[in-house]
Formats: structure tokens, C-alpha cells, sequence
């Protein structure tokens, strides 16, 4: 009986997990080099509505004036927009603290909620925090309880065995999230668009997120916004069918995708996390600090303190942290109401996609 054959998509992840002989990384799309190298794929200026959020406002957000974003579209992907690192210098700090130092707390889940008792799990950052201060001091070291982290979900908590969301199983959404999620939405033109549930994935050297869909949401008209911090990552961008060969393309610090329409709907994965090719511990967008005068008061951004920042950066060195944002439920719609083909962004898409059986969108390490 002859093998099944290997879809395009499972070959180019694989080859892009691949450490040894080294992959090269010519063909995978940088939209932070457009203007220096060009672009192999069809990349078009995205539409923005500009006047969607004040400058004040979205400043607030710790982002640029929406007219100064790079933002760029796919002409095979209706819906995907790409923005390089719209972040004003320092901003980037309070998010990737939120993501370790506040996110974590419960009621929020965690995955190491599964195989810990909850007194041990209350405090993440506070047990953790002199042991990544002094990182690489001792020749042989076990790994904090951030290091260990996996993933976090807020809002509607996504259940991981079921692929599924609850009215039951719900705490509050982070205020400063959600008003960053709905600002970056507005913009692109989602104006109705509510932060209800979100993923943090909290990747290493060693880890991948495997070839998925996003698609347990009750409401696809509405957008999934992506937003990394921390290393570059290698993203495929395929297509609504697990044949199709996908779209290898760089996401770095500060980068926020945007999926809607038809692109809400594609297969994607991240098949390898990359270090800084010059070298260097961090990016250079994270060793920048708050300009002056940064109006601290009236904005949703917090001055990240040296000593946190010194433990967000000792984490950072071997990381990369993912938020993903979704609006769960449709106006009017409650867990009880339709079933969800009904609510695609198009005919075509409707039962278009299933969840490849091998791969889920968890993070895994390579062994």
C-alpha cells in the first residue's frame, strides 16, 4: 500500500522547522525590506481608515498616528492586512510585560494549570522574577515558571479539548487589551469589533504552533488580530484548503496582522522561532525607551519600570510572545443560538474548513 502523499503545506513547514542543513530564507516574504529588497508576491498598500481613532486616542494605545502605519495587503488574500510594527518607541514594553507579569494571574487560565494546584500558579511573575534577573550566572539552572509557560487564555477561556468556547467559562477582559484590539480593528475598518476572547502563545527556540484554523469563534465576520512581540518568527499563510501551498512570510516584533473575510478562514502555522541574525539579545525596537514627554497619565500605557523590564528582557532573549484577539459571539448571538457555518463571511467558505487531525494550534517543542 503506497504512503499518503505529504500535502504542500505539512512540506514547507516542515522544511522551515528544519535547524540542520540550514533552511535558506531568500523566498520568505519581510515586509520591513519592501522598500529595500522588493517583494516576489503581489503586496499592495492596505486600505486604512484614518479617521477612525484620533491621534490622541490611538496614541493612548501606545501606537503611531494611523497615517504614519505601514500597512499592506495580499492580492490573493482578500481580508489580510499586514502592519510593520506600528508601536511608538518604549510601547512595546508595557505589553510584553502585561503578557508576563499581569495576564497570567487568575482568574485567567494557563497551561500549567493542568499539572499544578493553583496556590502554586497565583503568582507566576513573583516566582520567577530573581531567577530570570540572575539568568546564566549558574552553569546548570532549572527553568522558571514563566519559562514554562505555554499559553494563556483571557475573556472566554478556549478549550483546548473540545475546540470550543462557554458562557460558563469566562472572567473579564484586560481593559488595556481590549481598547488596543478595538483601535487597530477600527482602523482596518472594524469599527463594531469587541475583544472577547484571546490566545497568548509563548514560544521558544525549540517551538512551533502547528498548521491550523481559527474557527471555534461563533461570529467570522468580524476580524482575528495577531500582535508578536519578542523575536521573529517564520508565519505560512495559506490557503481555505490544507493543499494549497502557503505563503512564508517574516513577523517581527511589533508586527500586527489583521484576518478577515476569506483570510479569517485560512490555514496558518509558525513552523520556527528565530534569533536576532546580528546576534544581538533583543530586537532593536525593544531597546528603545519611552520618548519624552510620552503623556503617561492619559494613556492606557504604563511606565515599565527598570526592574521589570530587566526581567521582561532576560525573558525575552530565547522568546517570542503572540496575542491573538477575537470577538467570540455575533450581535444577538448567544452560545445557544446558530450554528456556526451560518455565520461565515461568504458561501463558499461554509464547511470549507476541519481541523486537521495531527496538527492543533497548541505550541509544541521540538524534542
Amino acid at each position: 500500500m503506497a504512503a499518503p502523499v505529504e500535502d504542500a503545506f505539512r512540506r514547507l513547514f516542515k522544511l522551515y522547522k528544519r535547524k540542520q542543513p540550514l533552511v535558506e530564507l531568500s523566498g520568505v516574504l519581510d515586509f520591513s525590506r519592501l522598500e529595500v529588497n522588493g517583494s516576489g508576491a503581489k503586496v499592495h498598500p492596505a486600505k486604512l481608515s484614518h479617521s477612525s481613532v484620533s491621534d490622541q486616542d490611538i496614541q493612548s494605545a501606545g501606537l503611531q498616528p494611523i497615517s504614519k502605519w505601514k500597512a499592506y495587503g495580499l492580492e490573493n488574500y482578500p481580508g489580510f492586512i499586514f502592519i510593520s510594527n506600528p508601536f511608538l518607541p518604549g510601547c512595546q514594553h508595557h505589553w510584553v510585560k502585561q503578557c508576563l507579569k499581569l495576564y497570567p494571574q487568575k482568574p485567567n487560565v494557563c497551561n500549567l494549570d493542568m499539572h499544578m494546584a493553583s496556590e502554586e500558579t497565583s503568582d507566576l511573575w513573583g516566582k520567577s522574577q530573581e531567577q530570570l534577573r540572575h539568568k546564566g550566572s549558574r552553569k546548570k539552572e532549572s527553568r522558571s515558571l514563566l519559562e514554562k509557560l505555554r499559553w494563556v487564555t483571557l475573556g472566554y477561556h478556549y478549550n483546548w479539548n473540545t475546540k470550543s468556547y462557554s458562557s460558563d467559562h469566562h472572567s473579564l477582559f484586560p481593559t488595556d487589551l481590549a481598547v488596543l484590539s478595538q483601535h487597530v480593528a477600527a482602523a482596518c475598518g472594524f469599527s463594531h469589533f469587541k475583544a472577547e476572547a484571546g490566545i497568548l502563545n509563548y514560544y521558544y527556540f525549540d517551538s512551533s504552533l502547528g498548521i491550523h484554523v481559527d474557527e471555534s469563534e461563533l461570529d467570522f465576520s468580524q476580524p482575528l488580530l495577531s500582535f508578536s512581540f519578542g523575536h521573529s518568527a517564520i508565519f505560512l499563510l495559506g490557503g481555505l484548503k490544507r493543499e494549497e501551498t502557503p505563503l512564508p512570510m517574516f513577523i517581527h516584533s511589533g508586527d500586527i496582522m489583521v484576518m478577515s473575510g476569506i483570510s479569517r478562514l485560512v490555514h496558518h502555522a509558525v513552523p520556527r522561532i528565530l534569533p536576532c541574525p546580528d546576534g544581538s539579545a533583543l530586537p532593536y525596537c525593544l531597546t528603545l525607551s519611552l520618548s519624552e514627554g510620552f503623556p503617561i497619565g492619559s494613556s492606557i500605557i504604563d511606565l515599565c519600570s527598570k526592574e521589570d523590564w530587566d526581567v521582561c528582557a532576560s525573558y525575552l532573549c530565547e522568546s517570542r510572545i503572540n496575542m491573538t484577539i477575537r470577538q467570540v459571539l455575533g450581535a444577538g448571538q448567544t452560545f445557544s443560538t446558530q450554528p456556526k457555518q451560518e455565520t461565515y463571511p461568504c458561501k463558499d467558505c461554509e464547511g470549507s474548513q476541519q481541523q486537521d487531525s495531527e496538527d492543533t494550534k497548541k505550541l509544541t517543542d521540538s524534542s
